[in-house]
């Protein structure tokens, strides 16, 4: 079942939510000092401080001898691949900060994990209806844009494996049919792009296309999220096209790295 637009609680508590966005950007940056968790969190290095001492008290964090902190021994388990994470989400940050700027809705890079997704970068636009960043959250990948554009880039087999009954046992509901799967997912690879109405969130819709390295396998998707009353499907091939010279501009980045 599509699960309801994700909007902040109505009566947030704010330490909870600094402590754990601070555990996210350990786990998915490999590390941050004091200041930097500050800027990020837009709290004071005081507050920062007190925030990263009781992650360090829980082991979600641990600081090295550089003052630095890094994910701690809880986090370590999804933290399997920080250098990558961290490496596309710095290169990416810039970009998606630009798809704000001439789209006014909100950007997210995404990466697959067996069958699903995290989001491992956002950034918000600033319209008043909006949707909120979902950074570090993770979804079913056959249910968001990204997750869909990252399957589509699968051999069969390994589509397969993914999705093989036996991984199911315990919850069978959560299994895709793999048939209407494989035909979306043709599709997908002939247009380029994927188009999410409110599959993963009612009131959602994003519009992702996929990001790749220097041999053509996707790393991860680019895309826009949008509540649902502001998508017009007349925008959709402007959307794509700025879309794609941000992966493709991204890409360029990231080999230059390499």
């Amino acid at each position: 079942m599509d699960k309801p637009l994700k909007n902040p609680p109505p009566y947030p508590i704010a330490s909870v939510d600094h402590a754990l966005r601070a555990a996210i950007v350990l786990q998915l940056e490999g590390g941050a000092t004091v200041s930097q968790i500050a800027e990020r969190l837009g709290v004071a290095r005081s507050t920062a401080h007190r925030v990263l001492a009781m992650l360090v008290y829980r082991d979600f964090a641990v600081q090295d001898e550089d003052r630095v902190y890094r994910a701690g021994p809880v986090l370590e388990l999804a933290a399997h691949s920080p250098s990558l994470v961290s490496r596309l989400r710095a290169a990416a940050l810039p970009h998606l900060q630009r798809v704000v700027e001439l789209l006014e809705e909100t950007a997210n890079l995404i990466v697959r994990t067996g069958d699903t997704v995290r989001f491992i970068a956002g950034v918000e636009c600033r319209q008043a209806l909006r949707v909120g960043s979902r950074e570090g959250m993770v979804f079913p990948a056959h249910r968001t844009t990204a997750g869909l554009l990252l399957l589509a880039d699968l051999p069969e087999a390994e589509l397969d494996e993914v999705y093989a009954p036996e991984r199911y046992r315990d919850r069978p509901a959560d299994r895709p049919d793999l048939a209407r799967l494989r035909t979306e997912l043709r599709r997908l690879r002939r247009n380029g792009f994927a188009v999410n109405r409110e599959r993963s969130e009612r009131g959602l819709v994003a519009v992702g296309v996929p990001v790749r390295d220097r041999d053509g396998t996707a790393l991860a998707g680019l895309s826009v999220s949008m509540p649902r009353v502001r998508y017009d499907p007349h925008r959709l091939q402007p959307l794509v096209t700025t879309l794609n010279a941000t992966a493709r501009a991204l890409e360029r980045d990231l080999a230059a790295q390499d």
